[in-house]
């Protein structure tokens, strides 16, 4: 396309945007409005990518971070043909493909954007997995708000895309000046912006972002850069075009006014098409052999902690499937993911401590088709939870692994102990949360994760454990195992990872005073084994939860849900963490939170009295 029609397709991004969210009564059309020059250039000139072949591993990638700019987005994917007119006004209806923010439920978005901060850490995975894992020539784009530049996890990807010379990594911030309620921090000062790029090693070009010949030459220097990332740094007015809203305060968020004199004013309607370049020819994914899957195998009665059984097994996994990769964050000599590097190297990345961007990196990575196992302290997952929840709003499918979980840590205190994970990860939509008691157990999950779909979690723990299973034994998801029964069982303790050793030493101490219980291992607290749930609580009538965790969405809240569905729920009392733990050791730390077998058997015998007395 020549200039002069570049600036027409510009407004034809503009009007498309403004009749979008006219036609949804809500929306963000001054914010696409400031970067539809941008956006024209970039399609027109620059992008390749094939739009009936949304899956071609050789198509550019393409992130709007500034989501809300969502209208502008879909009328770049009118303009290529990907999406008609009648699609297009369509935007944020009930079960259309075209929503507020968007989401891969379209085939050309291969993650939801919408919480700001989260498109560059994304890419910087997509990147890695272009430059690292495949080697293929693709660039990814990022378009980035001024105002999201504020948050932290932007600086932790653009320290680790210039660590990790990212050539293919695209970053255009729209520079606007204005945010939702008023002026940026910086507002139209690039400098302020480009001063801290190249501080971290980028290449940084500042442009006049309405001039699209200058674009076309900042968009074709930023190409030509390859041995770092480069950021184009773009002034920009919101709501360009129009003057009831450009560079106006208050206009964020909103449909305009009086779209129809709005849409005159930028010259009206246009109908241009553009003929986006292709990838190049026979790109191809890294190939990912499949070999037979050699689990390591633990003794029964032998001590392993689960965190190094995760290790060994994901590297035996990295044996057998060449698509795993595995994501640390500087803890690897913790959380046993070392063993993995030690096998794998070349798929072994590292992220330093930035817990952001490691689960970002995990993201963009499984969007490329890899399998990745991002592991850290559990506790230190809780820093990335607004990632988390946007992996499932992603149909991601991405396993995170958090080590050093609960109490049972022992001596580093509160603030390296995992106590609210499984609630977190419990909450996210779509989630699989599991929990093994010991080291078979553990290798066989790590195993069945790499199937699942969705956000999966394994939470480990730092101690040794004793070996209760076999090597060849089955842990379907969504399972149980019952480790004591009887038929004239008193009561049923539901326990999981650390605390099912604390309930078989309860039970053989309640066995010897004439109190027979049930003991379950809920290695799977999400989804639950509702069946053998209600089958224990009809059996014994009462049941005691026992977690490492705080009281609130764990084990406890887990188990009560299996009894609400009208079925009959019994009798149910809760142990969990409850105060602030100190400095002590694992045994000390079990017995002061209430969740040792001591406390276990004092519990059964409360509960079974008052059953009775009841």
């Amino acid at each position: 396309m020549r200039y002069e029609e570049l600036t027409e397709l510009a407004q034809q991004l503009r009007v498309d945007s403004v009749r979008a969210a006219d036609a949804a009564g809500s929306g963000h059309p001054t914010s696409s409005m400031s970067a539809a020059d941008l956006a024209a250039v970039l399609l027109a000139r620059h992008l390749r990518y094939d739009f009936s072949d949304p899956e071609n591993p050789g198509n550019d990638r393409l992130i709007f971070s500034k989501g809300h700019a969502s209208p502008l987005l879909y009328s770049l994917y009118k303009a290529a043909g990907a999406i008609d007119d009648e699609e297009l006004l369509t935007f944020r209806k009930r079960d259309g493909r075209l929503e507020g923010h968007p989401t891969p439920r379209l085939p050309w978005v291969d993650v939801a954007t919408g919480s700001l901060g989260q498109g560059l850490p994304v890419g910087v995975g997509m990147a890695l997995a272009g430059t690292h894992l495949d080697r293929l020539p693709y660039r990814v784009w990022v378009l980035s708000g001024d105002s999201e530049m504020a948050e932290g996890s932007v600086w932790e990807a653009v320290e680790h895309a210039a660590f990790e010379k990212l050539g293919n990594l695209k970053l255009i911030v729209d520079v606007n000046r204005l945010g939702q309620r008023g002026p940026t921090r910086h507002q139209h000062d690039l400098g302020a912006y480009a001063r801290r790029l190249r501080a971290f090693g980028w290449h940084t070009i500042e442009v006049d972002g309405h001039d699209v010949e200058a674009v076309d030459k900042a968009l074709t220097e930023a190409v030509e850069v390859d041995e770092r990332p480069t950021a184009l740094i773009a002034a920009t007015r919101k709501g360009r075009g129009v003057a009831a809203v450009e560079d106006q305060e208050g206009k964020h968020g909103k449909p305009l006014p009086d779209a129809e004199t709005a849409i005159e004013e930028l010259g009206g309607p246009r109908f241009l098409r553009v003929e986006v370049e292709p990838p190049p020819a026979a790109s191809a994914r890294r190939v990912r052999d499949r070999e037979p899957l050699e689990l390591p195998r633990f003794e029964l009665g032998a001590e392993e902690a689960t965190r190094t059984a995760y290790g060994r097994a994901l590297a035996a996994l990295g044996s057998a499937r060449g698509d795993v990769v595995a994501l640390d964050a500087e803890v690897g000599d913790s959380t046993r993911t070392e063993y993995f590097l030690k096998e794998h190297p070349d798929r072994y990345l590292e992220f330093y401590i930035a817990e952001q961007q490691l689960v970002a990196g995990a993201v963009g990575l499984q969007s490329c088709g890899w399998v990745p196992y991002a592991s850290t302290f559990a506790a230190f997952l809780t820093r990335a939870h607004d990632f988390i929840r946007m992996a499932a709003v992603s149909r991601a499918g991405i396993n995170l692994v958090g080590s050093h979980a609960g109490v049972s840590i022992g001596e580093d205190g509160p603030s390296q102990m995992g106590l609210e994970d499984l609630a977190m990860l419990r909450s996210v939509q779509g989630s699989t949360v599991l929990y093994p008691c010991d080291a078979n157990q553990t290798a066989r999950l790590v195993a069945a994760m790499a199937d699942l779909d969705g956000v999966r979690y394994l939470r480990t723990t730092r101690g040794e454990t004793p070996v209760v299973y076999g090597p060849d034994e089955e842990f379907p998801v969504g399972g149980s195992k019952v480790l004591r029964s009887s038929h004239g069982d008193k009561a049923t303790i539901v326990a999981a990872g650390v605390t099912v050793h604390e309930a078989l030493r309860a039970a053989d101490a309640l066995a010897a005073d004439g109190i027979p219980v049930r003991v379950v291992d809920l290695y799977s607290v999400k989804p639950v084994d509702v069946e053998t749930l209600n089958d224990a609580a009809g059996a014994t009538g009462c049941v005691l939860t026992v977690e490492d965790h705080r009281p609130e969405g764990g084990i406890g809240d887990a188990v009560a849900e299996a009894f609400s569905d009208g079925r009959p729920a019994p009798r149910l009392a809760r142990l969990a963490v409850r105060g602030m733990p100190g400095s002590a050791t694992p045994k000390e730390q079990l017995h002061a939170a209430g969740i040792d077998a001591e406390s276990i058997t004092a519990a059964v015998k409360l509960l079974v009295e008052r059953v009775i007395a009841h």
